[in-house]
């Protein structure tokens, strides 16, 4: 059964069409991976997805109902949580305390909060203690959790987006270019910590550039090209479809010109 099932998805900018009548079906299980060339229009579907695009044909369905026109914090509360291109965290909080605010996608905040018994609000903030504590062990963030996130080095920026999100117990996860700026053992660790992901029940969605990490990784694959869905499958019958190669060289073939 798809966790999350897209339809016809089309996005138009006036006469450029982004996204072109793109349907998928991503399982609940295991690591499926969106690639193609730049410009391809994989972000831009995933901002469809996410809440943060509206479409301007098509439809989304996750976990069995349509999100498509739901905004983007109605979405994540119902367990498809995204990162970013651009690394985006609280710059002037702690690591841990970064990690926190994924926490409390879940918790009672606001008025709610204010009207709770103060020993269950102290009881919901220890839950949140332990929880993020568990996470930035699990991740390797551990020794740096009181380190501000503004001073962290960039690959550890990457990390914390990562487990911050997981602190948003997603159903499925949605990560858009995670490698990039990584160098190769930067990389490495991160092929480790995807499959730890996936093997603990967490499907993932990946925008990546880095088709080692991918073909690595990846238990499924489709690919982008000038908004159009070219090929889907397994990454070996991605890696020898025609109109992927295609694609791929085409990219290169322009980029050496």
């Amino acid at each position: 059964m798809s966790l999350l099932r897209i339809e016809g998805l089309t996005r138009r900018f006036g006469g450029l069409v982004a996204v072109d009548d793109v349907s998928l079906d991503i399982p609940a299980d295991g690591l499926s991976a969106i690639i193609g060339p730049n410009g391809a229009g994989k972000t831009t579907l995933f901002n469809m997805i996410s809440g943060f695009m509206p479409p301007s044909a098509g439809s989304v369905h996750f976990d069995g109902q349509k999100i498509s026109g739901l905004p983007p914090e109605s979405i994540a509360r119902r367990g498809l949580i995204r990162t970013f291109q651009l690394v985006q965290l609280f710059e002037g909080l702690t690591v841990l305390e970064n990690v926190k605010v994924g926490c409390h996608l879940h918790t009672r905040g606001g008025l709610l909060a204010a009207l709770m018994p103060l020993s269950r609000a102290r009881a919901e903030e220890a839950s949140v203690e332990v929880t993020a504590r568990r996470l930035v062990e699990e991740t390797g963030l551990a020794t740096q959790a009181g380190t501000y996130a503004a001073v962290l080095p960039y690959g550890q920026k990457r990390l914390l987006e990562i487990t911050r999100a997981l602190a948003a117990r997603p159903k499925l996860l949605l990560l858009d270019e995670p490698a990039a700026g990584l160098n190769r053992q930067e990389t490495d660790a991160l092929a480790i910590l995807l499959r730890r992901i996936v093997a603990e029940g967490t499907a993932i969605l990946l925008i990546e550039h880095d088709m080692n990490l991918v073909m690595n990784v990846a238990d499924r694959i489709a690919v982008l090209d000038f908004g159009r869905l070219i090929a889907k499958g397994k990454p070996d019958e991605v890696r020898r479809n025609p109109d992927v190669i295609a694609a791929y060289l085409g990219t290169q073939e322009a980029a050496r010109a």
